[in-house]
């Protein structure tokens, strides 16, 4: 009954770590099996974030277990066009740098669409890649992601199921999806080389990889939904071969995790009583103490009022539950006994350390807390995670320079060092190409007008000087958009800020929607840091709570939500104050990916949205709300 509902076979893991791990025992077993029987294995291979993991295992388990290439022919799905093979943004690139060159394949087994190649040539090079594909023997085993609106290779949308390897247009929400490669949206191609559905559904085996929770809402169109070109990947569907391996977010919409109810017998705790009530009651648009047993019985709850009883006692268990989840104050309100409070009243003041992954995270993702914590007494710290060089454009990089010694020539200083320095960054970045990467000089600046509006934040809200603190973290300092894996450097710089502040409550980015982002990254290496402290019977740790809360673009669901901090109308323009001072990341932002709003805007929106919920469901209409869910560890 947990499958019912679902019309190709889902693998879930805890994360895409093991999703992939999965992936690349299924890709090894295929290509050894090949190699026994003397025969070649040929495999249809995606790029993009997705696929990453896959193809690092994949190198690791050449390197350490002898897993040879040497008998597989691989066909990419997709180019973008055009495109020069060497740019860091071409797909061409990508398979050489993340796997190629580091597996013992040989070179004339390896195709991939030709993105240089004049348009007029495009379509007989389409042609003369499917005889390639079918000179091979046909693709034995094909990996594919998913978009965000159900494209597979580059297949948007409308697609036939019967195309071919082709040039192919564009949709705008793709090439917004995947600006984060390029400087600008301008930048992103609007043309793609790709293999067509008709292409990939001929693959004897197909296992398509989905990972974070933007992708769940069309795993859930995909897998459940009746099949339909508008959903390219719905068309797996007709596959006789195919699974997708999903991490635990990517498979959230999915019925027996969003309903479990509808799917079979469940255990009721509170929490699922919370989730079945809260989505009913959204999903009728009645708020929670209104609910019938009618609306119980007609939404799939039947068997919850058979277990608890009447629909008036849950709607008051659910409604307590959520009543009881607001509060003004997130540090635990002080000289007061409040056992379903979501914080400790003790003790007070707490030390409170709030880890921004990014300079401006603290005051977008949770500035009206922050304020909040501050005035209320507590000691708060705030740990800058990592530069955000990255996103400062190369004009802010000059206008701070033309300050500097236009500030020395002020104040009667003639350094010329400080002109050498601006005419050696005007003269790199005139000359500086759409994927080169910046100097280190130039990182450095960047990282410096992101670290000076940080500070600045901090005064603004009250915060002491020797409470801001900047790690700088190892694995973001590559200068590209590809950063590094989390690694022990960033560990051991984490586990020393926290034994030097021992808090007693920490936030965190808890935003999982690029599960390869930086945010995850934060993530990872806070809870590997918090746990090696405990695992060390570290004395305060046990006395530290730690807090999730999410970035700029996406909320907890308001069943999850176990901290809601409601914000005054005032105390929203004092959070968007705040924003407005990191002046490098409004207008127009590098790699702001798919969403055109200003940070502020995505902020108050979201906030706005929270309170809603919240008094649609019943509670106390509020003008804002942050959200936070904890992580116990």
């Amino acid at each position: 009954m947990v499958e019912a509902f679902e019309k190709i076979p889902c693998f879930i893991f805890p994360d895409m770590n093991e999703g992939s791990y999965y992936a690349a025992k299924i890709i090894a077993q295929t290509i050894r099996e090949k190699q026994q029987k003397g025969e070649n294995c040929v495999l249809g291979l995606a790029t993009g974030s997705t696929p990453k993991v896959l193809y690092n295992e994949l190198v690791r388990m050449h390197k350490e277990e002898g897993l040879s290439f040497k008998n597989v022919i691989t066909f990419n799905l997709d180019e973008y066009y055009p495109m020069e093979r060497e740019a860091m943004q071409s797909y061409y690139n990508y398979m050489h740098r993340i796997l190629f060159h580091h597996i013992d394949i040989q070179a004339k087994n390896i195709h991939i669409p030709n993105g240089e190649l004049p348009k007029e040539q495009i379509k007989q090079h389409c042609i003369e890649y499917e005889k390639q594909i079918e000179e091979a023997g046909g693709i034995d085993l094909q990996i594919l992601g998913i978009g965000n609106n159900g494209h597979i290779g580059f297949n948007e949308p409308g697609s036939s199921i019967h195309s071919k390897t082709r040039l192919t247009n564009l949709e705008n929400s793709t090439r917004l999806a995947n600006v984060y490669e390029f400087a600008n949206i301008s930048e992103v191609p609007r043309l793609a080389i790709t293999m067509g559905l008709s292409t990939i559904l001929k693959a004897r085996k197909v296992i398509l990889l989905a990972w974070g929770p933007a992708k769940a809402p069309v795993v859930q169109r995909a897998v459940e939904d009746h099949m339909s070109e508008q959903v390219p990947a719905s068309l797996l569907q007709q596959h006789n071969d195919c699974i997708f391996i999903l991490d635990s977010s990517a498979a959230a919409e999915l019925t027996r995790y969003k309903s479990p109810w509808l799917t079979g017998d469940i255990e009721w705790t509170p929490l699922m009583i919370k989730r079945a009530v809260v989505n009913t009651a959204l999903k009728i648009q009645k708020p929670i103490l209104s609910l019938t047993n009618v609306d119980y019985n007609e939404n799939g709850l039947g068997d919850l009022i058979v277990e608890k009883g009447d629909a008036y006692d849950i709607n008051l268990q659910v409604y307590y539950m959520l009543r009881d989840s607001i509060t003004g104050w997130p540090g635990g309100k002080p000289k007061a006994n409040l056992p379903n409070h979501p914080e400790r009243s003790l003790p007070y003041p707490k030390r409170c350390l709030i880890f921004s992954p990014h300079p401006d995270d603290d005051i977008i993702s949770m500035g009206g807390t922050f304020q909040r914590l501050h005035d209320q007494g507590h000691d708060v710290h705030v740990v800058y995670q990592t530069s955000g060089n990255i996103a400062v454009t190369d004009e802010f990089v000059t206008r701070f320079l033309d300050f500097a010694v236009g500030f020395e020539d002020i104040a009667g200083i003639n350094n010329e060092k400080s002109v050498q320095i601006l005419q050696q960054v005007r003269s790199y970045l005139s000359k500086k190409k759409d994927d080169q990467v910046d100097t280190a000089q130039i990182r450095a600046i960047k990282g410096l007008i992101r670290r000076c509006e940080a500070r600045a934040t901090c005064r603004y809200v009250g915060i002491k000087e020797e409470n801001i603190h900047f790690l700088d973290l190892p694995f973001y300092e590559t200068g590209t958009i590809e950063k590094k894996p989390m690694g022990e450097d960033d560990v051991k710089i984490t586990i020393d800020k926290l034994q030097s502040i021992k808090p007693h409550q920490v936030y965190c980015a808890g935003d999982l929607a690029d599960p390869h982002g930086t945010h995850k990254v934060c993530l990872d290496i806070v809870m590997e840091s918090l746990r090696r402290l405990k695992n060390e019977g570290v004395n305060w740790i046990n006395d530290c709570w730690v807090w999730l809360y999410k970035g700029a673009w996406q909320e907890w669901r308001i069943d999850e939500i176990e901290m809601a901090v409601p914000m005054s109308p005032d105390q929203v323009s004092k959070k968007r104050y705040g924003i407005f001072i990191h002046q490098s990341q409004k207008d127009m932002v590098p790699f702001q990916g798919s969403d055109a709003r200003e940070f502020w805007q995505r902020a108050e929106e979201r906030n706005a949205a929270t309170a809603n919920l919240y008094a649609q469901l019943g509670l106390t209409q509020y003008a804002s709300m942050e959200a936070f869910v904890r992580w116990k560890y």
